[in-house]
């Protein structure tokens, strides 16, 4: 007798194959140009391995299905001019540091452990041209707070 086709396993297997996150669609939709930004922080200059989020595809995928992030690694989101930037954490599954830059690379405010999945807003406490997003944690142990410098070519300074 022959095993009946389950149609709706099927089905489920085919659309997680399409769009999670450990599938090859779902991981390289959206390829992201690498750089290095350096911070002052209460340790001396870091440095940070990041990827570039620059296009509207790349910011609206930013870190979403990310399981994991190196300690040195991170995002930075560049809108190119000043301006009140929003975020939320709908599909990323690492808490993060959101690090809120103006014009002039100095760290407007930072948002702390935000939490994964969470659709509440995240918001700039003024103008900012970029957000750098970290590892939960990153910032309140590297002192990363209001004021703080960060050097990337997109500020006019490079690490």
């Amino acid at each position: 007798m022959k095993n009946p086709i389950n149609r709706r396993a099927l089905l489920t297997g085919f659309l997680a194959a399409l769009f999670l996150p450990g599938s090859a669609r779902g991981q390289n939709a959206v390829n992201f140009p690498k750089s290095q930004l350096a911070i002052d922080t209460n340790e001396g200059r870091k440095i940070f391995d990041v990827e570039l989020a620059i296009s509207d595809a790349q910011q609206s995928r930013g870190l979403m299905f990310r399981e994991t992030m190196a300690a040195d690694a991170g995002m930075l989101f560049d809108y190119r001019f000043a301006q009140r930037i929003t975020m939320w954490m709908r599909n990323t599954l690492i808490p993060l540091d959101m690090i809120f830059i103006g014009t002039d690379g100095r760290v407007i405010n930072v948002a702390e452990r935000t939490i994964p999945h969470s659709e509440a807003i995240i918001a700039s406490k003024g103008r900012a041209r970029a957000v750098l997003e970290v590892n939960g944690g990153t910032a309140s142990r590297l002192g990363i707070k209001a004021g703080t410098k960060v050097y990337h070519r997109i500020f006019g300074t490079g690490p």
